[in-house]
């Protein structure tokens, strides 16, 4: 990021601060890049903006505003005055240099110059074309809101605002990328947020030194927890206004990147990503029921085709009530090629789901119904076990809350499954133990991944097995280090 020392300030001069604008936007070049000019009082006032990015009605009826001026007959001793007490936006700023002009134009705002002045007046008409608050589809509910974060990080913040009508809530914005100038809004509530915490997040985003975000909010998520190849998520992303909310009532800070509709929450550990916002839109025994079916088809997910897998090697680890576990015909193709293949093609299976268009969706899943269902086990490519328990893991997945958390649990899965397809049941047993130290190895900005369970602490334990009353929740959780512990007082 470059230092104010290093900008260039503007002239006093109106035809050199053309010049050098026409230089450096390429205005001669870029159709989008535009410049209106009037004369007022015998000065000349330079208009500059961006096509596309900048809402015409309001720049009309300020250029009306400014054009009445000389209409009106009336003696104006200072004319940048009035133009100033003209401008009839609600956001207006001061910038002296080139580089702050062009990075808030290219942003969506315009700035405008006068003639004898070496000062720009900055005014917000910004207007990013993008879609409307929708309900995401990744977070769906049966019963609360349907609004949803956008592409546009002013919708974004009005969005969390709306929720938090508190004075204390603050919203940072600093832009980072040398090229790209992209905003990112660091958001929490002043005296609860840990001020350690938002000091860190800040200084990691200051000092990037990169051209641009293209892949905006998980780019940043890579600067500031510093992830490396470790598979498991260390932020979770949310893209529904109720849950960054909740989030900021306990502690926890927001960072909104625009042009993307997730936001980032952090600091976070393993069970942030295992919790759903329906659970909480239900009486608290319908929350915990939800919870703990949910939990069970997370942990089927990840070892019910491994395990089946290590019985059918070693028959003689099955108890006589099991006895009926394993394929009863012999195959061509042994057991642990067909259960890595099959993982393998549900995998493909999801893939193309998400890049199919709409119309052509339900032809896919007849595709895959009949190839992998019906005629694979006909040519006895699969079996009906394989099948089945393959599936069973699949839907397990499906039913993990955090998308980052279940594809870190797939990448989990095929690991179990090559460690006993090489090693059996040892394979099992040593993959496991480290996949767990490894967890408990993990620190997301200085926080223990596997926090409550290590370092072990029983209330918070209990309230992510039993969904608790609101009433019941009268402290924050320690893992954010809360200014104010108290969420609530007796009435």
């Amino acid at each position: 990021m470059s230092n104010q020392e290093d900008k260039q300030p503007l002239y006093s001069d109106i035809k050199k601060n053309e010049e050098e604008f026409k230089k450096r936007l390429g205005m001669d070049k870029s159709f989008d890049v535009g410049i209106r000019k009037l004369e007022v009082f015998d000065k000349e006032i330079q208009l500059y903006f961006v096509q596309g990015l900048s809402e015409d009605q309001p720049v009309m009826e300020l250029l009306k505003e400014i054009m009445k001026l000389e209409s009106r007959g009336r003696k104006v001793p200072n004319v940048r005055k009035a133009v100033e007490n003209h401008l009839v936006n609600l956001q207006v700023e001061y910038k002296d240099t080139f580089e702050d002009c062009i990075t808030e134009m290219l942003s969506g705002l315009i700035f405008i110059l006068m003639e004898g002045e070496s000062e720009a007046f900055i005014v917000d008409v910004r207007f990013y074309p993008g879609r409307g608050p929708e309900e995401p589809d990744t977070e769906k509910v049966v019963r609360g809101a349907r609004d949803g974060y956008t592409e546009n990080i002013i919708e974004n913040t009005a969005l969390t605002r709306r929720r938090i009508r508190d004075e204390r809530l603050r919203h940072e914005i600093i832009k980072v990328g040398k090229r790209s100038k992209t905003d990112i809004c660091i958001s929490y509530i002043e005296d609860v947020a840990d001020h350690d915490l938002v000091e860190i997040i800040k200084k990691e985003l200051e000092t990037v030194n990169i051209d641009g975000f293209p892949m905006g909010d998980k780019s940043i998520e890579e600067y500031l927890v510093k992830q490396g190849y470790n598979p498991f998520p260390l932020v979770r992303y949310t893209e529904r206004p109720d849950v960054a909310a909740t989030h900021l009532f306990e502690g926890h800070v927001i960072i909104l990147v625009d042009a993307s509709p997730s936001v980032i929450i952090t600091p976070t550990t393993f069970f942030h990503h295992v919790q759903h916002a329906e659970e909480h839109r239900q009486a608290p025994s319908i929350g915990t029921f939800l919870r703990w079916i949910r939990f069970f088809g997370m942990v089927a997910g990840l070892f019910i085709a491994p395990l089946w897998l290590l019985f059918v090697l070693s028959p003689d680890m099955l108890p006589p009530w099991l006895d009926y576990i394993g394929p009863q015909d012999e195959h061509n193709i042994p057991i642990f090629t067909q259960i890595f293949l099959a993982e393998i093609g549900i995998e493909l299976l999801r893939m193309a789901a998400i890049h199919t268009p709409d119309p052509l969706a339900t032809a896919l899943g007849l595709v895959a119904a009949l190839l992998i269902g019906e005629i694979a086990m006909e040519v006895g490519l699969f079996s009906a076990e394989v099948i089945l328990y393959v599936a069973v893991g699949a839907v397990g997945s499906f039913a993990t809350p955090s998308y980052e958390l279940s594809l870190a649990l797939k990448m989990m899965r095929l690991l179990f499954i090559l460690a006993i397809g090489f090693w059996g049941a040892l394979g099992f047993v040593v993959s496991a133990m480290c996949i767990f130290l490894f967890m408990c190895g993990i620190r997301s900005l200085n926080k223990p991944y596997m926090w409550p369970l290590l370092p072990f602490d029983p209330l918070a334990l209990w309230q992510i097995f039993v969904r608790q009353t609101v009433p019941a929740m009268k402290v924050r959780l320690r893992i954010v280090n809360p200014k104010d512990e108290i969420r609530q007082t007796k009435g």
